[in-house]
């Protein structure tokens, strides 16, 4: 099972995420662990990226896609995997889409969390107040403001992905507002739509 789980910060990714590679024994890759697990071992891609972060520049889509590609190829990535903060652009995604079709591969599901910007920015008041209250640390970038500028950033660089796999008829919605257990049984049925529609697709190829 390979997917891409969108949403804007807050949505719950993170957790859904986590439940999911539990459930189906597969990896959750995230585009900052790799970076660094790549320039840790020294490996080419990986010293090219230490390179470009040494001059403090940005890493190039087309490093970020490489070091995916190497990372799905561990023996751990075998049974699928979830990918965490990529792609975040319409042209990472098409790389990614090109990456995987030299691999013979392909995305199985893109999975939206839709939630409401205005109830996330009411719940970090709610919980910033609450800790606030206790006398618990709050974090610096747990507040309405930050996440206001990282709903600004996910809306203009991200946001649009939803538009490209819909028109790929790849994107599946659900409601990120409901329970987590709600919200991973609703996952769970578009995995299962998924897998259905693909074996249905392996049989009517295996036809011709």
């Amino acid at each position: 099972m390979r997917l891409i789980l969108l949403g804007p910060p807050g949505a719950g990714k993170g957790t859904q995420a986590q439940r999911l590679v539990q459930s189906h024994g597969i990896v959750q890759l995230s585009t900052g662990d790799m970076l660094r697990a790549a320039v840790k071992a020294e490996t080419p891609v990986g010293l090219k990226a230490k390179d470009i972060m040494a001059r403090g520049e940005l890493v190039p889509d087309a490093v970020v896609v490489a070091i995916v590609s190497d990372r799905i190829d561990q023996p751990d990535a075998a049974n699928g995997f979830i990918l965490d903060g990529f792609p975040r652009t319409v042209p990472q995604a098409e790389a990614l889409e090109a990456m995987l079709a030299d691999k013979g591969l392909a995305l199985d599901a893109v999975v939206e969390l839709k939630v409401d910007e205005a109830a996330l920015l009411a719940r970090v008041e709610n919980r910033v107040r609450e800790m606030t209250a206790k006398g618990e640390a709050v974090r610096p970038d747990d507040n309405p403001e930050a996440l206001k500028t990282r709903l600004s950033a996910y809306r203009s660089q991200t946001a649009p992905l939803t538009a490209y796999y819909d028109g790929k008829g790849m994107l599946r919605t659900v409601d990120g507002m409901a329970s987590i257990d709600r919200v991973t049984a609703s996952i769970e049925e578009v995995l299962e739509t998924a897998k259905a529609a693909g074996g249905r697709s392996a049989s009517a190829a295996a036809a011709r």
